[in-house]
């Protein structure tokens, strides 16, 4: 397990919208445009094989992103006959973006602030406060407005950093919604702004106006 003392301080990062990798989860990548080929090629010489997932903002340009990014170590790579590759991201740690670095590659790589995230690279948070029984059916109901099926009894007998941490990678929220489930400081809270989002989504409300 890596700690944090043991993260590169400077860091490959592919901004995707709508994309989120929480620490302890994965998240799978189709990567197809030349720079982040590249960047995949990159990655596997080095040892650590990390990359930062990090969110353009909304608002502020094209090179604009989010402060806050999650970095994932490459555990699974495919090539496809055409040359896209099939990644797979297991999640390490949140950072912090502090700037560009400049260089020749074809793709953004930044200067990153781990500190305030160490818990990230531990073991398996625990949520002293949640009630199954009522997530569950809350959870029902939202999928049920949504014409969503799931494996029940997986679900059911999920731990509960895996099952909250799935379930905010999965649900349709939007880009806004996930940095808010990202930038939750713990698993307690990642849990409640989940289900925040989950209430005012059944109410047809709309959820960017919780985040903001």
């Amino acid at each position: 397990m890596m700690r944090i003392g043991d993260l590169p301080q400077t860091l490959a990062v592919f901004p995707l919208s709508g994309a989120l990798l929480l620490p302890r989860a994965r998240l799978p990548l189709h990567i197809f445009e030349p720079r982040y080929l590249a960047m995949i090629e990159d990655c596997m010489k080095t040892p650590a094989r990390l990359i930062g997932m990090v969110q353009p903002r909304a608002a502020g340009g094209d090179e604009a992103l989010q402060a806050v990014g999650c970095a994932g170590r490459l555990v699974s790579f495919a090539e496809t006959d055409d040359g896209r590759y099939m990644v797979t991201l297991q999640g390490i740690s949140r950072f912090r973006i502090l700037g560009d670095v400049d260089g020749f590659a074809p793709y953004r790589r930044c200067a990153v602030d781990w500190s305030g995230y160490e818990r990230d690279t531990g073991a398996a948070e625990s949520d002293p406060g949640f009630e199954r029984e009522g997530f569950m059916a809350l959870l029902a109901r939202y999928f049920a407005s949504r014409g969503v099926t799931a494996d029940w009894d997986s679900l059911r007998g999920a731990e509960p950093e895996m099952l909250i941490n799935a379930l905010s990678q999965m649900a349709p929220f939007s880009p806004e919604d996930r940095q808010a489930l990202l930038e939750a400081p713990d698993l307690t809270s990642r849990r409640k702004t989940l289900q925040t989002l989950i209430e005012f989504a059944l109410l047809g409300g709309d959820a960017e106006d919780i985040v903001q």
